[in-house]
């Protein structure tokens, strides 16, 4: 179940690295991205002065010129402080590397941190470290850059910080710094991007012994999390450009106007911080590279669909199935620009920045991610952010394997085992045995046979699937009836094939499993049955996903996993997924993202009726007694024409009353376009091609 917060208290926005130029599209940098950072803090104001904030924080490189060169640094200060005089909320300062000088660095030509800098900021930005209250809440901006510096203002903010945490220990505390104090690991090799020994050290032990809450970073124009101790350490993306040494994360070219990855769109953002009665999410604001000129009027406010925290997520029974490696550490290479003489060590967390913004709670992962320790750790620590862990394994487990899994079980909610049904007698007392060990409920899978997926593709491929079908439920009885399998089974996997419909064949498998006194595992399928067949629709995986989530929403004995979640584009089985391969979003994510958080306003959901017409596939739910209909447009179709009757099958006796539109790519509410024209319905989509849902 969703982690119970308590109430939202207050927000914070939280942005960084907005690198501000000397004029609106006046640059010293080579790159052509660069001269865009104005105006795209220039959208990033008012998308904020259109929230319900406490304050909002830079956490540093306010301004592009350095301090060496004071000239354009004063101008771009000047910049700076004409757009923040729009901003309609309290504002606080966080000094970055490009503001106040790099850390204490030998082997890259940076303007290093010293006092003639800490002076300038000091002129234009006021201090250079502090501390202020909020709800009863202590927050605490740290000066990074003088860290290891040698400078007496380095003693005095450690006395200071000290001090400072061990007055407010027992609040709940928030930090900011520009640089990260690591990456991946603590222990990790200092680079130009983390902050070197001893203060490293010195810092993570002050957020330990006062129990900081959380600490948010700049810098590094991408996104991190990390846990430490008790303290929750992220790294925040930029609203200015991507730093594009980093797309070494991905298995993919930048795309071709992306400038090698700095001008990667879907990466640009901010943070909105709920801090809730007992603890805190972040809501990540992807802002696309948008832009604002100089003297463009006010935005009309748009309603939109709030998104939902996993930890937050009432309804969770949509999940995916990890099967790429959804943390891989990838080691950047050196480029000349900032590191040269040795690669550093990154995991690549857009997979999970993407989950948490889907507010998708279940996870399937594969042994494998149970072997490695970094993995196994991370998730006992994702665990406390709402996910819930299903893992697969294949065969009677070893006992290496059960020993493994018995001294981790507190990160899974569940355990599926596939088995070959052609060497079941072999194999069906050591699943018995080791499912009784494990306290955590079994569920069983079966191959399918070579003569079933024939049957299935009309053709012999040699592909491997797995998951019961209805017409399996005397197997599933005999699995129940057998004396190696007493007390051991909880659950079966359902296989749900590409040709069959989400809503049908998720209430069919939870129908048999009600029956059989057991729940269910569905496996959504997003591809046919050709390995060398490509499946790259988007609106079909937009549609399938929706569908299948409202399934899992209305019955309370199946999750529902879906097979893709970052595309698969090489090998078999060619598949769109809701993450591209360069980790970002399909339409598909906006969907799953929407429909979550819009489900999510709701306490009670219970099944409705299903309706074909000739423009639209439509599935009704009913949400705290209201009627939800989520409509599934066909090819692209933006007017919809539904008659009379079936209006009446979907909301009942009384039609349609007062309806809303939400589109779901977009988040988008407004009112529904509807017409009555002879006994049928026309409803416009307002532009959506994608699935909406008509609410009242």
């Amino acid at each position: 179940m969703a982690e119970d917060l308590g109430g939202r208290l207050f927000t914070i926005g939280v942005i960084t690295d907005t690198h501000l130029n000397q004029g609106e599209d006046n640059c010293n940098s080579p790159f052509a991205v660069n001269r865009l950072a104005n105006a795209r803090m220039r959208h990033v104001v008012r998308e904020l002065n259109g929230q319900d904030l406490a304050f909002v924080i830079n956490v540093g490189d306010l301004i592009h010129p350095v301090p060496a060169v004071p000239a354009l640094y004063e101008q771009a200060a000047a910049r700076f402080h004409e757009q923040v005089t729009d901003l309609r909320h309290p504002l606080y300062l966080t000094p970055g590397n490009h503001d106040i000088g790099d850390k204490p660095n030998d082997w890259a030509p940076a303007a290093g941190i010293c006092d003639d800098f800490v002076a300038l900021w000091e002129k234009h930005f006021g201090a250079h470290y502090q501390s202020f209250d909020h709800a009863g809440m202590h927050f605490v901006i740290v000066d990074a850059q003088i860290i290891n510096s040698g400078l007496a203002c380095e003693a005095e903010q450690q006395a200071w910080l000290e001090a400072d945490l061990a007055a407010n220990k027992g609040k709940r505390i928030f930090a900011f710094c520009h640089y990260p104090p690591y990456f991946s690991r603590p222990e990790e090799e200092e680079n130009y991007d983390n902050i070197g020994e001893p203060g490293r050290s010195w810092l993570l032990g002050q957020l330990e012994a006062n129990g900081v809450e959380a600490m948010f970073i700049g810098h590094v124009h991408n996104f991190w999390y990390n846990r430490f101790a008790a303290t929750d350490l992220y790294m925040l993306p930029s609203t200015s450009f991507v730093r594009q040494d980093y797309s070494e994360m991905y298995r993919a070219r930048p795309d071709a106007d992306a400038e090698a990855g700095r001008n990667d769109k879907p990466k640009l953002g901010y943070f909105l911080v709920h801090v809730h009665e007992t603890g805190h999410v972040i809501d990540v604001v992807r802002t696309y590279g948008k832009t604002v000129a100089p003297g463009t009027p006010e935005p009309v406010p748009v309603d939109r669909v709030p998104p939902v925290h996993p930890r937050s997520n009432p309804h969770g029974g949509f999940g995916f199935d990890m099967r790429q490696n959804w943390m891989e550490v990838v080691e950047i290479p050196p480029t000349g620009g900032l590191d040269e003489f040795d690669r550093k060590e990154v995991r690549n967390d857009y997979p999970l920045m993407a989950l948490w913004e889907m507010g998708v709670r279940k996870l399937r992962v594969p042994l494998r991610d149970l072997l490695v320790d970094d993995v196994r750790d991370r998730m006992r620590t994702l665990t406390r952010h709402g996910h819930e862990f299903t893992l697969f394994t294949f065969g009677a487990p070893s006992d290496r394997d059960v020993a493994l899994i018995e001294a981790n079980q507190d990160i899974f909610a569940a355990w599926e085992i596939g088995m070959n049904w052609e060497k079941l007698e072999n194999i069906i007392g050591g699943i018995g045995d080791a499912a009784r060990r494990i306290d955590l409920p079994v569920y069983l899978s079966r191959l399918r046979s070579i003569d079933e997926l024939r049957i299935e593709a009309g053709h012999y491929y040699h592909v491997i699937n797995q998951g019961f079908l209805a017409e399996d439920r005397g197997q599933m009885q005999d699995l129940l009836s057998r004396v190696e399998l007493r007390g051991a089974v909880d659950g079966f996997v359902f296989r749900l094939t590409a040709d069959r419909l989400p809503w049908e064949a998720v209430h069919e498998a939870s129908t048999l499993a009600s029956e059989l006194g057991v729940q269910a595992s569905v496996h959504l399928r997003m591809c046919w049955s050709n390995p060398a067949e490509a499946w790259e629709d988007d609106d079909w995986v937009a549609a399938r996903i929706s569908e299948a989530m409202l399934a899992a929403a209305v019955r309370d004995n199946v999750a529902v996993f879906a097979d893709t979640f970052i595309d698969n584009d090489r090998g078999y089985f060619v598949r769109n997924g809701v993450l591209d391969r360069l980790n970002n979003p399909r339409p598909a994510f906006h969907v799953v993202r929407y429909l979550n958080g819009l489900l999510s306003t709701f306490e009670t959901i219970k099944p409705g009726e299903v309706v074909e017409t000739a423009d639209a596939r439509t599935v009704s739910v009913q949400a705290d007694g209201r009627t939800l209909v989520l409509l599934l447009p066909k090819e692209g179709r933006q007017v919809v024409l539904i008659s009379a009757n079936d209006i009446r099958t979907l909301f009942g006796p009384e039609g349609f009353g007062g309806e809303r539109l939400v589109d779901l790519v977009t988040g988008r509410i407004e009112p529904a376009v509807i017409e009555q024209i002879d006994g049928e319905y026309r409803i416009r989509l307002s532009g959506a091609a994608g699935p909406v849902v008509l609410m009242p």
